[in-house]
């Protein structure tokens, strides 16, 4: 499933705040696997896009706040031009096995 972060849980917009996109879409991620039975730890591969290549870096220590160092994921990291809406900087497509 892919995720997007406009806004935050409460409603309250992440325009430019590239950290809080990213944890929020992680948070969604989560809800979402566990909505299923699963969890973070089940995602085998993500693909990352993101609007600006300065932050390969952030998204990169971000991560660490997710996922054990032992336990990453498969991932691939793609710099796109622009996603559906302005103010989104980065989308996370993850494939997890549950089971």
């Amino acid at each position: 499933s892919g995720h997007l972060a406009a806004e935050d849980e409460l409603g309250n917009s992440l325009q430019g705040d590239f950290d809080s996109q990213v944890r929020c879409i992680f948070r969604k991620l989560d809800a979402t696997l566990h909505d299923a039975g699963g969890a973070l730890a089940d995602i085998v591969t993500m693909t990352v896009f993101i609007t600006d290549v300065s932050c390969n870096t952030r998204m990169v220590e971000l991560r660490k706040e997710f996922f054990s160092e032992d336990a990453y994921p498969a991932s691939t990291l793609v710099t796109v031009a622009a996603l559906n809406r302005p103010e989104l900087m980065v989308e996370i497509n993850a494939i997890a096995v549950i089971g």
